[in-house]
């Protein structure tokens, strides 16, 4: 597995994980999404630019994924695919395991980033897992490895055993900021991911303090939304099957906002949790 030609984030700004990869910074997200309009989105995505694309075993649309790139015609090695295991990878020798399956299923040689879905820690074999896919890292087999809805106690579990994420990838939006968590991410050097990084129909789209940079930089809400995740230095993974949503999230790299715009947004943090408890929520 030869990956010395990766190009995919040319035109695109790119996060370098702690494993010495770098990962687009803005992902296409596909849940829920499934079968020929999950293939279609993945299709028309990359020719509108993405070259990062985020799946997971849960989701049920693995298949409908690899097929959306093989029929984009792009080359594998100018793309980044994300995917995410379940409970069966939850330990050592089921995360090799797991793995293989999702690469049959995509149709692929190799994923770029392979994430640990939840922590799941009445199952406790989390840290066994990571040590898993390292395993499949440290044999050329996984470009990078990562975690995603950890807890800072679930990351402390994985760094006590000397295990490091690539990256972790939670619910982040400016109603959303989990900043505790992002504190914690900070002190162990692990780069954020965010999943629903616009929220889901957030009023915060309409507060001045989203809607002032908008008029002043020509932009909508949820482009400055994304912006302040880039700025911020988050990768973000907002999902759209409209071909118009899709070139407006990509749209995002020609501005950048200042201290005290990224401040405002900051502040609309209303203090609330994730919307499911890892500790509680799993598969």
């Amino acid at each position: 597995m030869n990956h010395t030609a990766m190009n995919h984030t040319a035109n695109q700004p790119a996060l370098e994980l702690s494993q010495g990869v770098s990962i687009p910074m803005i992902g296409l997200g596909t849940w829920p999404l499934l079968g020929e309009e999950a293939t279609d989105s993945v299709t028309r995505g990359i020719a509108n630019g993405y070259r990062h694309i985020d799946t997971a075993h849960s989701y049920g649309n693995e298949e409908a994924i690899g097929e959306g790139i093989v029929r984009s015609g792009i080359d594998r090695s100018d793309l980044w695919v994300t995917s995410k295991l379940s409970l069966p990878g939850h330990s050592r020798a089921g995360a090799a395991e797991v793995y293989a399956q999702a690469l049959e299923r995509m149709g692929l040689d190799y994923l770029d980033l392979f994430l640990i879905h939840w922590p799941n820690p009445g199952h406790d074999g989390y840290v066994e897992s990571c040590q898993g896919l390292q395993d499949l890292v440290d044999a050329g087999r996984l470009r990078a490895w990562g975690v995603s809805n950890f807890k800072p106690a679930h990351l402390d579990r994985v760094h006590a055993a000397g295990l490091r994420p690539a990256l972790n990838q939670v619910q982040v939006d400016p109603a959303h900021l989990q900043s505790a968590q992002l504190r914690h991410h900070a002190a162990r050097s692990i780069p954020t991911a965010a999943y629903s990084p616009l929220g889901r129909a957030g009023d915060f789209l309409k507060d001045p303090a989203i809607t002032g940079p908008a008029a002043t930089y020509s932009k909508t809400p949820a482009q400055i939304v994304l912006r302040w995740h880039l700025d911020s230095g988050r990768v973000a993974v907002p999902k759209s099957a409209s071909d118009a949503r899709q070139r407006e999230n990509l749209d995002v790299f020609d501005f950048t906002l200042a201290p005290a715009e990224l401040a405002a947004i900051d502040a609309l943090d209303t203090g609330a949790g994730p919307r499911l408890d890892s500790d509680e929520y799993g598969h």
